[in-house]
Parts: structure tokens; sequence; C-alpha cells
């Protein structure tokens, strides 16, 4: 139902049980907010979107009162103005004058409003909040002074990730965010999902940079430099570098990469591939042997740390098979080592990815080999992208280069594994083709690319029949309980903490815009209709490697480096 409102004296139409905030911006008025999250109950903490209403006494927040017939609003107003001015001013009152150091600088909220609200001079003065520095997680640093208490961090850790691994802690001037009992990151439930980082307006969440690093190693001649990238890594290089992404880029990075000092550049998407192969062949295995249990994807990491601490029940039931980067890092510290004929830990090996989980993973004591790591450091795209700045490469005049061998390509398989859904997608098509020698027909997987925390389908072709679910964030987990509590029984479930897959990955560009991400997976899905390899099976790369290079290795023709293990996990907190 429509009804007419009046905004700053000019009539507009609003729709019955719509916000205030709601009605505004259907209608072209923007007006700022700092609390409020999309898709999220509003609760009008942070008072920035205030307005005055006529017949209200005091200011109304817009994000959270609803819209009434012939309401009379104005958004601009001197005392509006003036309060979200006051309100910008108090937070500025005591957070640190670090702006040209802090890691969100440029791209922080607050000084973006400040900016917009006029603000040159500070007017309240207050105590300034103790500096504290967590940084005990390996993928998340927490600055407490920079935090100016929205709760989004909170909100998304409690709401979407299920975790609950912050909180707000103490009462009035002494409240502050952070983990239970008020420890470190080391000591909580954190998965290292990053999606909290990805959230806070300010620089009080961010990741753990290991730029430092990697510049002190490709400074080292004695030392060979190594860097694998996942598929969607260069389109969040171009995204952040503000070129248009095409699909030469790909062979750009590789030239980019070299010239900063990597001595070997690999494509992730081998791994991916490998572990697609390695995952379907452990399907096979249960499906011959009659397993009624499901078997749960173990490609990301996030997931992994979550059923190791609440859910280890099914630790049984989750694939043994690395993350796509182990494999990759494994690789390079064994064949690539002794093609090169040097000993791995002369070998520095980094890894450039859209995920924080894996700078944890990277550090697993199942993830490395005779006391040496299979991947020595990892970088988000933002790092990578800060780096290349920092060596001044002009992207824009580069002569493309190809991967090195024997890690140079990938099927379209892999790059579907970047989206929710997409690994079990390839995951079951290698599968049919691996048993039935066809490929089953894709419009099958339809229901297993649309929207939803919980998707399932089943595909079937030439008398086999799979089960698949999918779960689209860590919140769809309880309709997968649900689900199987009803006795839908499944053979292979994909479980991805962050929604939307590593599409939506906390290493990426900051973005607020959704079209953005639907952009991304868009691209994936065209480059699977397009490309001439489908499948890992078919990839030239991985048939060289399984049945060439592998296989003259001692060290690991059984393959057994491919695999790990996982156990139960206590939460100290």
């Amino acid at each position: 139902m429509l009804f007419t409102i009046q905004v700053n004296n000019k009539k507009i139409k609003a729709e019955k049980g719509e916000t205030i905030l709601s009605a505004l911006n259907r209608n072209g008025i923007i007006i700022p907010t700092l609390c409020r999250m999309k898709e999220f109950t509003p609760t009008g903490a942070c008072r920035m979107c205030v307005v005055e209403v006529e017949g209200h006494d005091r200011l109304i927040t817009a994000c959270s009162h609803p819209v009434v017939e012939w309401m009379k609003i104005k958004t601009h107003s001197p005392r509006v103005i003036t309060a979200r001015k006051t309100i910008v001013e108090l937070l500025l009152s005591n957070h640190p004058d670090d702006c040209l150091y802090c890691d969100k600088n440029l791209n922080c909220e607050l000084q973006r409003l400040s900016e917009e609200l006029n603000i040159r001079e500070r007017r309240i003065r207050a105590k300034k909040i103790k500096p504290r520095l967590d940084q005990s997680s390996p993928a998340i640093v927490r600055e407490l002074s920079k935090c100016i208490l929205c709760g989004r961090c909170v909100r998304v850790c409690e709401e979407v990730i299920t975790s609950t691994s912050l909180d707000f802690i103490n009462r009035g001037g002494a409240t502050h965010i952070g983990p239970a009992m008020d420890r470190d990151f080391n000591f909580s439930s954190c998965i290292h999902c990053g999606q909290c980082v990805l959230v806070c307006p300010t620089g009080a969440l961010h990741e753990k940079h290991n730029i430092s690093e990697v510049q002190e190693y490709l400074n080292n001649p004695e030392i060979v430099k190594v860097i694998q990238y996942s598929p969607l890594v260069t389109t969040g290089i171009a995204e952040e570098l503000g070129i248009k992404y095409n699909k030469d880029f790909d062979k750009v990075l590789n030239s980019i990469l070299r010239k900063i000092g990597f001595d070997k550049v690999f494509i992730t998407g081998t791994g991916t591939d490998i572990c697609i192969s390695e995952i379907a062949d452990e399907l096979k295995t249960k499906i011959e042997e009659k397993e009624r249990k499901p078997l749960y994807i173990s490609a990301c990491p996030a997931w992994v740390k979550y059923a190791e601490q609440f859910i280890p029940s099914i630790l049984p039931q989750l694939s043994t098979v690395k993350s796509p980067q182990q494999v990759v890092g494994a690789l390079i510290k064994t064949l690539v080592a002794e093609q090169a004929g040097v000993k791995p830990e002369k070998i520095y090996s980094v890894s450039a990815t859209p995920c924080m989980a894996m700078k944890f993973e990277a550090r697993r004591d199942g993830m490395m080999r005779k006391g040496i790591s299979d991947v020595d450091s990892v970088m988000t795209v933002r790092e990578l992208a800060r780096l290349i700045r920092l060596y001044g490469i002009d992207v824009t005049n580069i002569e493309p280069e190809p991967a090195d061998d024997p890690m140079a390509g990938r099927s379209s398989g892999a790059a579907l594994a970047e989206t929710s859904g997409g690994i079990a997608e390839a995951i079951t098509r290698t599968l049919f083709f691996k048993i039935t020698g066809k490929e089953v027909d894709r419009q099958q997987f339809k229901k297993l690319r649309a929207g939803g925390s919980f998707r399932e389908a089943t595909i079937s072709g030439d008398d086999m029949e799979l089960k698949v679910a999918v779960v689209d964030g860590l919140i769809g987990l309880e309709k997968l309980r649900a689900a199987q509590a009803s006795g839908n029984q499944y053979d292979l479930i994909e479980v991805m903490a962050c929604s939307g897959g590593c599409i939506n990955g906390a290493g990426l560009p900051f973005s607020t815009i959704k079209d953005e991400k639907k952009s991304r997976a868009k691209s994936i899905y065209q480059a699977d209709d397009t490309d001439a390899i489908g499948l890992p099976c078919k990839s030239p790369v991985l048939i060289n490697l399984y049945e060439k290079l592998i296989k003259e290795n001692k060290d690991i023709s059984d393959k057994k480096i491919f695999h790990t293990h996982f156990e139960k996990r206590n939460v100290l907190l």
C-alpha cells in the first residue's frame, strides 16, 4: 500500500511498513548512517540517521522508525545537521589522531562523515582511549582505541557467522568490544573468517599484514621466491587498482609478480583441480562402500575450524583433502623444489587469496612436512595490491606472460569453486564423468546456484543419483540440521563460512555494493560456459601432474601429500 509523505516540503510516495530511511533512499534522498547494515534489523544505536519530524519534540532515527501517512520530515534542517555533527565530534573526541598511519585511511566511514559534515577543528576534548593492540590472531588485528561501538562486528559474528566471538564488555564509559572475558583473539572461538573486518567502519579491525616479511625475502638472493594466486585474485587486483578486468589480465599479473621479484608464479586453480579430483575419488569410494553418512567438503578453512570447535562429531565425515592453497604449497616444497634442485627450506612460498582464514590455515600443524610449512606467508588481495603500488609497477603498460609449469593452468571448475555451491558442483560433475565417461546435464545444478542460506539438489544420470546440499554462510547450518532431522540424506555437503563463497571473502577490496559481488559470480559462471576445459580430469596440466610428475617423485607418488587430519579443538573461552 502506497501513501504520501512530505520530505523537505516535497511530496514523495512511501510504502506501508517500511522505515523512514528506506523510503528516503528509494526516492534518492541519502542520509548518513554508521551502525546500520542492510538485511539486519535496525537498532538506531549510532543516531547518525536522525531526522526532524513534525509533531515530535525529539529527533527520530530514520533507520528504525516506520513511516506514517502525511508525515512531514526534514532531513537536513539546521537542528538535524547540528545533531549529526555533534555525534561525529563526540566520536572524534577520544579517537586517536593517526589517520595517516591507519589501515583504513581514505577508506574510513568516520573520516568520510567528518569531511561531509565539514568538521575542521576539535571543539570537544575527551580522555583518549588507552591504546590496546591485539595481534594474537594470525589473521585479524584489533585496535581498541579506534572502535566507535557501532556493534556491526558483534552482529555479523553472532547473526551471520554464529561463532559469537565478540560482544560488548563493561558498561557506561568503560564499554568496549572484545572476546569473552576481555581476553585476546587467540583465546576466543574466532574462526578468522574476517567478516567483522569487512563491516568495521574504522580501522579497529583489519587484516594482519605480511607485506614487510614478504619484502624482506624478496630482497634475499639466496632464497627462491614463489607465489601462487587463486582465480579470484586477478579480478580483485584489477578492482583494487581501478582498472577494467579482462581475461588477459591473468597473464599481466604474472608479469607484474615477476617484476616485483618472484622467481616462480603458479596458479592456485591447479590445486583446486587436484582438490576437486581427490574429493571426487573420496566420494566415489563412499558410494561403492555404500556409506550412508555424507561427505563434507573441507576447502573452506573457516568452516573447518568451526566444525572442529562446535561440531566435532562430524569430523570423521569431513574430507581429509587439503584446501587448494595447501595442495599447491605442498607441491611447491616437494615437486618444484626437486625440479629446481633446491632444498625446501630455501624456498619462500607466498599465497595470494581473497580469504583471510587462509592465514590461519597456513599455520596449522597438519600443513607442514618435516617441520617445514607448505605455505610460508599468506597475503590478501588488498595486501598484494599495496605491494604492487609500493614497487611502482605501471599495470597499464606491461607485457603479459604465462604462469610457470607445472602449475600454469586450471579448469573452469576451479574458478567455479570460488562461489558458494561451485565446488560441490565441480566435484559432482567430475564424479559423473569419471564413472560414466559422460558430462552430466548442467541444468540440474540450477538449484545449487540459486540464492538462500541452504540449497539442495538431486543430480541424476546413467543409473546414478547424488543428493547434494550447500550451506551458504554458517547461518544455513540450522536449516541443514532441520533437513537431516526430517529424514533427508545427502551424499555430499558443501559449507562456506562467507555468504556467497569466496566472492565475498574478507581479503577482497572493500565494497558495500551488492552488484559488484553479483558481477564477480556472473563472470565466473560465464567463464564456466565458455572455457574449453570445464573439468579437472580434462585439464592437460592436471593430467601431466598425475600421470607423470607425481608418479616419478617417490615422496609424493602415494598422494598422501594432498591429505591432512582434523581433530576436536577445545575453545578456551
